[in-house]
């Protein structure tokens, strides 16, 4: 189930959580064997072997949470950098591990959960014993204080979710509302241009920026303009470097101005990446956007422009 944007709702009904700034995940045991997935379906069980503990949960169970990596104390998703993407070993994982944090239970010893209330998931929750690396999602009562916290700590924002409200798997809930500090964007990556184009410095071997897209209600994938701060670090190069597939022509609705398109190297649009912007112009481009990094959680049909 999936948040809607929105103002934070107040009042006896709603518990509220931290927005966890890290990589959706199913987590599941069926006949002592873990599957760690992500939004797109994609199994990443190899890309944390800290939480092979997890199998230890019950023979048979079902969570949603998120995988987060703390930096300075603060989940950070820059943080996860290759962990992401790729398997790691046990011993390099077991140097910095990840932390899944569980917010809501699905399926226990073969019963279905998704049409209890949030309240009695969240009970059978708490009774689980925890494992290493498992961690569950504190809830608060009273929204606006730990919106002021989150604030203050540097974390993403907080998530409201209604009491009484049953789990709908996939689905955009009004019952799920996301309240945010800054603004982020999915985008499909259309394009891209070498470090330095245009200049007697140009590196055709680095990735100098990106030329992003978001489909609109039918698909089509719209321009929404390029993005180069946050490209810098050896970590994203690495990440960036094998994704993108030439192609001969240019994938957007309409061919982005000639100022971003000059120097461009056209690319299939498969490769899904998250930015922090300042909002849109009234042209439909992102403002100021800053690349955060990858999402492979994330197929090219589950973006939209957000909010």
């Amino acid at each position: 189930m999936l948040a809607t944007p929105g103002d934070l709702p107040k009042g006896p009904d709603w518990l509220y959580e931290v927005k966890w700034d890290g990589m959706r995940l199913l987590a599941e045991v069926v006949d002592g064997v873990l599957t760690l997935r992500s939004r797109s379906d994609r199994d990443v069980t190899p890309n944390f072997p800290e939480l092979a503990g997890l199998v230890d949960l019950a023979p048979d169970v079902l969570l949603d949470g998120e995988v987060v990596l703390l930096d300075k104390g603060v989940p950070s998703f820059h943080a996860l950098g290759d962990r992401m993407h790729s398997v790691v070993e046990e011993r390099a994982a077991l140097a910095r591990p990840v932390t899944f944090m569980a917010f809501d239970i699905l399926r226990l010893y073969g019963v279905p959960l998704l049409d209890r209330t949030l309240d009695e998931r969240r009970a059978t929750l708490e009774r689980l014993n925890l494992t290493p690396n498992l961690a569950l999602s504190p809830t608060y009562t009273d929204g606006q204080a730990l919106f002021d916290a989150t604030a203050q700590r540097g974390i993403e924002g907080v998530v409201a979710k209604r009491r009484d409200g049953i789990y709908r798997p996939g689905r955009r809930s009004e019952g799920w509302i996301k309240v945010t500090h800054r603004q982020t964007q999915a985008c499909v990556v259309g394009g891209w241009r070498p470090e330095n184009v245009g200049t007697a410095r140009v590196s055709s071997s680095r990735v100098g920026a990106l030329l992003l897209g978001v489909p609109d209600a039918d698909g089509v994938l719209q321009y929404a303009g390029r993005v180069g701060s946050g490209l810098a670090s050896a970590a994203a190069q690495r990440a960036l470097r094998d994704r993108l597939v030439d192609a001969d022509t240019q994938p957007f609705a309409e061919r982005p101005p000639r100022p971003d398109a000059v120097g461009a190297r056209w690319c299939e649009p498969t490769t899904v990446v998250e930015v922090v912007h300042k909002g849109w112009t009234d042209g439909g481009r992102l403002r100021q956007p800053v690349y955060r990094g990858i999402r492979d959680d994330l197929d090219v049909d589950q973006v939209h422009a957000e909010s």
